[in-house]
């Protein structure tokens, strides 16, 4: 019995490429995940790996839907294997299918795309950390933008210029106390 298994990393993003294709190859068994992959709890992983038996085999459209790192989706792979269940997968360069177990190059593959998956990874993390680096050294702010409200923050200013104690600022502007830290200069006294 061939099992789908489809994975986002965040609720905000779209599972339907990743069903869609499962479904055009007429899997109707599919477990899903909102999840990142740093984790192995994950309800529909689990669920997929429950529900899996000796001589299934795991669907799912690239490699890195099964795990983050190359250790942790060799040694699923691994734990699948040992229990007669195979993994194929239906979008990565090379294609994968370790339901035949004399297949040298299914092992090969299943290596070699961990662990450019990985490096990918990586190089992605050193990208954005020098586009913040940029930027920051430009002096443009990185993240999220603010949405503190600016009359609500003057207004917290004003008070605070005034030695009106952060408590008394929160409540009478609603802003938090964390918000406050982090966009109002710290006074010279302590008056909290």
């Amino acid at each position: 019995m061939d099992i789908g298994y489809a994975r986002v990393s965040t609720a905000k993003q779209d599972l339907g490429r990743q069903l869609d294709a499962l479904a055009a190859i007429g899997i109707t068994k599919v477990f899903a995940d909102k999840k990142s992959g740093a984790t192995r709890d994950r309800p529909g992983l689990q669920g997929a790996l429950d529900h899996a038996r000796a001589g299934d085999v795991i669907v799912v459209h690239t490699l890195d839907r099964l795990g983050r790192t190359v250790r942790d989706t060799l040694n699923l792979m691994h734990e699948l294997k040992e229990r007669g269940v195979g993994v194929r997968t239906l979008a990565d360069p090379l294609p994968i299918d370790t339901s035949d177990p004399d297949s040298p190059m299914a092992q090969l593959a299943v290596v070699m795309l961990a662990l450019f998956a990985e490096m990918e990874r990586t190089y992605a993390a050193e990208r954005a950390a020098h586009a913040r680096a940029v930027a920051t050294a430009n002096g443009r702010r990185t993240g999220r933008p603010s949405v503190v409200d600016p009359d609500k923050l003057e207004h917290a200013t004003m008070l605070r210029d005034k030695g009106v104690t952060i408590r008394e600022i929160v409540t009478k502007t609603g802003l938090a106390r964390t918000t406050l830290y982090r966009h109002l200069p710290p006074r010279s006294s302590t008056a909290d």
